[in-house]
């Protein structure tokens, strides 16, 4: 069995016991960009998959199994603007939506699902100051955290 195979093979029993699996996408020399991270299996469930970029991959998995499990296992939704005060310790994380693209690129998702079918939601967070990529003075420059679009 190669990588792919077992790779998928796993993701899939993640998805079968849990509702979501989290996968993880390091730049690399061929692609640079900031490391992010995103769900795949709740558009099986009818729910956008979840994004976020940015930060460490333990970090990622830890805030996305959070919000899959909020989306999975109380139906809970997220719209676009959404502040979530009980995300991030001391910061509210702001919930956007937008279509993939170069730099946040979920490809085991539309490779299972489909581009027409798999929409997103990224959970974008601040910097120490409280400001958002968006914000006059955000601390980061966009290449540490790319965003799917605005509130």
């Amino acid at each position: 069995m190669d990588h792919l195979d077992e790779l998928l093979r796993r993701q899939q029993h993640l998805i079968d016991t849990y509702g979501w699996a989290v996968t993880a996408v390091f730049p690399t020399d061929d692609a640079p960009g900031a490391p992010f991270a995103y769900t795949v299996g709740l558009t099986e469930h009818g729910y956008p998959e979840l994004v976020i970029s940015g930060l460490d991959p333990a970090t990622s998995q830890a805030l996305l199994n959070d919000l899959a499990k909020r989306v999975y296992d109380r139906a809970e939704r997220f719209t676009a603007g959404q502040r979530i005060s009980d995300l991030l310790v001391g910061y509210d994380a702001v919930i956007v939506e937008g279509p993939a693209t170069e730099e946040l690129h979920p490809g085991a998702a539309i490779a299972r699902y489909g581009k027409d079918k798999v929409a997103l939601q990224q959970a974008v967070w601040p910097d120490p100051h409280g400001r958002y990529p968006w914000d006059p003075g955000y601390a980061y420059g966009p290449e540490v955290q790319p965003v799917l679009g605005r509130p």
